[in-house]
């Protein structure tokens, strides 16, 4: 494990490995690795006097060289329905980024931001507003669960990924996140219960499908062609639909796991008839579920939200060609916690 001197160690940014690795550097026995990962992954303590089980001279140890973060609650609210949480969370160099828990019949949901900001451009998206600031460490992203747990009292059971960031821009990052979350040390949160989004970082997207995760993942694809798709998703121009949906087929056959494409619908934009049937063209043959999104208002972008009959009319011809398909149920939009709303915002919450 390769560590720089100067600066400690977040220990809630270590897999297993890595921990035994530090004690292994302490001097101590490998046990102890899985002992110090249950208390800040699965417990989420924030100091090292909270492990009972760890010797005085190993908490001091510890203390030497690594610290456990936990992010300040900046900001909370709650949509009217009282389903939707979204919270700011301030992270120790200050900057702050937002995380929102979604309340569904099946469970609690989390989700999650990868980085603060976002540097994908998509036109329709808050989160990159103001570009992209820095990537959050595995620890980091964590820390967003086990804030919304410790703020609510309650077991969160499922995970998307789906704030603000590109998780693949974060690769390497969010798959130690994955795997601590995951692990029976830390929350134990199913891979089957988690979903990925992603605008389609094709490299990166090939690498995920070699792992064979049981994850959902998610392709935010927008429009149909690449003329339109250049303008909304700006990665097209470099990741264009012909590179982009053989990777996805590709995931498909490497994983034996369905794809769920996203598709943010915009009044007199991406919402013709003609637009469905080249999106029923585009998916054909493919193991596939699309996933329609009536397009939630962000201020500064001054695009509208498809109205509900011509929202039916492009899901029944997808439909009817044979596609597996649903339109999103809105939660938070009222309090700007909807898919594509999540940014950094100070001066118009209340601060805790």
């Amino acid at each position: 494990m390769c560590r720089n001197t100067k600066s400690k160690l977040n220990l809630r940014d270590l897999t297993l490995s890595e921990m035994k690795s530090l004690m292994t550097e302490l001097g101590e026995k490998p046990f102890r690795a899985i002992q110090i990962c249950q208390w800040v992954l699965a417990k989420g303590v924030t100091s090292f006097d909270q492990m009972t089980n760890i010797s005085k001279e190993l908490q001091a140890k510890l203390a030497d060289v690594a610290y456990i973060s936990q992010t300040k609650m900046l900001a909370r609210q709650q949509s009217a329905r009282g389903d939707t949480i979204k919270y700011l969370l301030g992270l120790a160099d200050g900057h702050a980024v937002e995380c929102v828990l979604m309340k569904h019949s099946y469970g609690n949901s989390a989700c999650v931001s990868t980085q603060v900001g976002c540097r994908m451009g998509c036109m329709f998206c808050a989160s990159t507003i103001e570009g992209l600031v820095r990537s959050l460490t595995p620890g980091e992203i964590y820390d967003q669960v086990l804030g919304i747990q410790q703020d609510t009292g309650e077991r969160v059971s499922h995970i998307v990924i789906m704030g603000s960031g590109e998780p693949l821009d974060n690769y390497d990052n969010v798959i130690k996140f994955l795997e601590n979350v995951n692990a029976d040390y830390g929350l134990n949160i199913g891979y089957r219960h988690i979903t990925l989004s992603t605008c389609g970082l094709v490299p990166k997207l090939k690498q995920l499908a070699f792992k064979k995760l049981p994850i959902t993942l998610a392709v935010s694809l927008h429009a149909p062609n690449d003329e339109l798709r250049n303008q909304l998703v700006p990665i097209n121009r470099r990741y264009s639909l012909a590179e982009l949906i053989p990777a996805c087929r590709e995931y498909t056959e490497i994983t034996g796991r369905r794809i769920t494409f996203e598709y943010a619908l915009l009044k007199e934009i991406n919402d013709s008839e003609e637009h469905a049937r080249q999106l029923v063209n585009l998916l054909k043959g493919m193991l596939c579920h699309v996933n329609l999104i009536p397009a939630n208002p962000v201020e500064e972008k001054g695009f509208e939200r498809t109205p509900p009959e011509k929202v039916e009319r492009f899901r029944n011809i997808i439909e009817k060609a044979g596609l597996a398909v649903t339109v999103r149920r809105e939660l938070g939009t009222d309090i700007d916690a909807a898919c594509g709303q999540l940014r950094r915002r100070f001066q118009k919450e209340s601060l805790i």
